[in-house]
């Protein structure tokens, strides 16, 4: 486990030093999520009644997307874990006596937590004290806040789990592009990033929201914008963990496969 802490702690490390990179993304990620904000506003400004979330909710809803989009956006992949796999330099990887899951999961992890966290807290900020109802409301209590936190993790390790088979079906394949974009595109639908999922049809939804996507950013910004919750978040929260767990096992289950297949330079 110190081992894997210690990739945890060095990447970590690593992605707070990107400092311009998190200035330039702070500054696209307010500007998108101010016309989002506003194309809403014209939607909700036509018939209010339509809509399953209160116009508060869905701005607060967008705010939080944007403030921790590093932690949830599937096209936010590593490169060095690409390159290495086609250029051949796993081989080094393969010397280092550790499992390569565990130390990509590990190094992904502590990529996006990095990132999110330079990014986040000016967004936050800002939102917080924009004025009603296009700002970021408080959650509904102190319990909901708790959730969304716990759920805010297991949404991330949900993420990075599915990532993690992206990476390992690139030994399988000649070029990672393809796949990456399927992902990517796929993760960007079913897990509300582009639509937040209560604006589907109801028969859909209920579809989309057993789908390992849905566990993902829409189950914790939907209980921090309270548009979640009773049993349908406890519902929601236990398939975050059911889908963590399916999604690990098979990463590891591909990776074990991969291993033994693995051809480097036609060695």
């Amino acid at each position: 486990m110190k081992k894997y802490l210690a990739f945890f702690r060095l990447r970590f490390g690593m992605g707070l030093q990107y400092r311009t990179a998190a200035l330039a993304g702070i500054i696209t990620q307010f500007t998108w999520g101010t016309m989002e904000i506003l194309m809403f506003r014209a939607f909700f400004k036509a018939d209010p009644s339509a809509f399953p979330m209160t116009f508060q909710a869905t701005a607060s809803y967008v705010w939080m997307q944007q403030a921790f989009l590093a932690l949830f956006m599937a096209w936010m992949m590593e490169n060095e874990i690409f390159n290495a796999i086609t250029d051949g330099n796993i081989a080094y990887e393969l010397c280092r006596p550790v499992d390569i899951y565990n130390m990509w999961f590990a190094r992904s992890l502590a990529s996006r937590l990095s990132k999110a966290l330079l990014r986040c807290m000016p967004i936050l900020l800002v939102a917080a004290f924009l004025p009603s109802p296009y700002g970021l409301m408080l959650p509904a209590s102190p319990a909901s806040f708790l959730l969304f936190l716990l759920t805010l993790f297991l949404g991330l390790g949900v993420v990075v789990s599915f990532c993690m088979l992206i990476y390992i079906s690139c030994f399988f394949t000649i070029s990672s592009s393809g796949i990456r974009l399927a992902a990517a595109t796929m993760v960007e639908f079913f897990s509300g990033a582009v639509i937040p999922l209560p604006f589907f049809p109801e028969k859909i939804r209920h579809i989309f929201e057993l789908l390992p996507f849905a566990s993902m950013q829409n189950v914790p910004l939907r209980i921090y914008s309270g548009n979640l919750y009773g049993s349908g978040m406890s519902k929601a929260i236990i398939l975050q963990f059911f889908w963590l767990f399916v999604l690990t096992l098979s990463g590891k289950a591909l990776n074990a496969l991969a291993m033994k297949k693995v051809t480097v330079q036609g060695g």
